[in-house]
């Protein structure tokens, strides 16, 4: 066996570990502890004001189940979307010159799905806000 094995064996051993567990240990125990002392200790007188939904002064108004219109999600996932798309876009800019013509072509697919696929939502008129 060479030294550099011994060395390893020494490095990796379940006792190198035992110290990290303790404090994992103390440390949920701790915060068990102050939790259960506070829930202990801590005052517990219920009024109406107390248990009333905080509302930051604004009064509430309306029911908090009502429809919400779908441009609002459908402009969520666009954004996501196009910002997909510049995110593959960044390994080809600091490789273009290894890709190649392969590359470019493949990057060219890329984006003509994109537009296709940008064209159909002008299309249905998903970025119309009139309604």
């Amino acid at each position: 066996m060479s030294i550099s094995m011994v060395l390893l064996q020494a490095i990796n051993t379940a006792d190198n570990y035992l110290p990290i567990g303790i404090q994992l240990i103390f440390a949920a125990g701790f915060v068990a502890t102050m939790i259960g002392v506070s829930a202990l200790v801590g005052p517990k007188r219920k009024t109406k004001d107390k248990l009333e939904t905080f509302t930051s002064g604004i009064p509430s108004h309306g029911d908090a189940r009502q429809p919400m219109a779908i441009k609002y999600f459908l402009v969520a996932i666009l954004f996501v979307l196009f910002d997909v798309e510049v995110i593959f876009f960044y390994p080809y800019a600091v490789n273009f010159k290894e890709l190649g013509w392969e590359g470019f072509i493949a990057v060219l697919m890329f984006v003509a799905f994109f537009l296709v696929g940008f064209i159909y939502i002008i299309k249905k008129g998903a970025l119309k806000w009139e309604d």
